[in-house]
């Protein structure tokens, strides 16, 4: 899953990203509200942590309304050390989907971030589960039937992708765009690679091929 961070704090923003790496999501940072609008409206993110006051033409309040204005529904959580009633209604109003107060703990808005990216698609448990495939999205454990399936950080990622969009074709570019940094220098290739890998670990006898190849368009998993 990817995520953006909006955070002119730069200190704030280099923890929240290493804290979501560490939970395997690919993260992209901007600094500042302009960039950050540019990155936020064009690339494909499954969810977004945007300071509201950020400097810029693009506050946060801004994005958020110019996001939804655009019929752009990416789950968003709004940081801020503006924490009455009021702040946070705006909030809320503006089309955040939810609202951190300054300062928080890690540990809760990692929480409130796997919220976020489980709601639009009504998942209520946390395990993802195609076929005799298991990913706990908590503890990062998989498994096939029975049998744990120890994967590196990016194999956990591009597999937790497919499991996401069963039955649905995936491109490399959206592979790409999902499971990797936007600052991240990789060929189509790679995407072959990693596939490659995930195969060797998940198809390993009895068990029969779990990631079907289109040819000429991408691959995809069913049940």
């Amino acid at each position: 899953m990817r995520i953006l961070v909006i955070e002119d704090e730069h200190k704030i923003a280099n923890a929240l990203k290493r804290a979501l790496q560490q939970e395997k999501y690919a993260v992209d940072v901007s600094y500042d509200g302009d960039d950050g609008w540019a990155m936020a409206h064009t690339e494909p993110y499954d969810a977004m942590v945007i300071d509201r006051m950020i400097p810029g033409e693009y506050d946060g309040l801004r994005i958020v309304k110019e996001l939804r204005t655009l019929h752009i529904h990416t789950p968003v959580l709004l940081l801020t050390a503006l924490g009455s009633v009021r702040d946070k209604t705006e909030g809320l109003d503006a089309g955040a989907d939810d609202y951190l107060v300054k300062p928080f703990a890690l540990e809760e808005l990692l929480a409130r971030v796997r919220a976020l990216i489980r709601r639009p698609r009504e998942q209520e448990s946390t395990v993802l589960q195609v076929g005799d495939v298991t990913l706990d999205t908590v503890s990062f454990e998989v498994k096939r039937g029975n049998t744990p399936i120890q994967l590196t950080q990016k194999e956990y990622a591009l597999l937790e992708y497919l499991m996401r969009n069963p039955g649905r074709t995936l491109s490399k570019e959206m592979i790409m765009s999902h499971v990797w940094d936007y600052d991240a220098d990789i060929l189509p290739n790679t995407v072959e690679v990693y596939i490659k890998y995930l195969r060797k670990k998940l198809d390993a006898s009895p068990f029969k091929p779990f990631i079907r190849t289109v040819r000429g368009f991408g691959y995809k998993i069913e049940a």
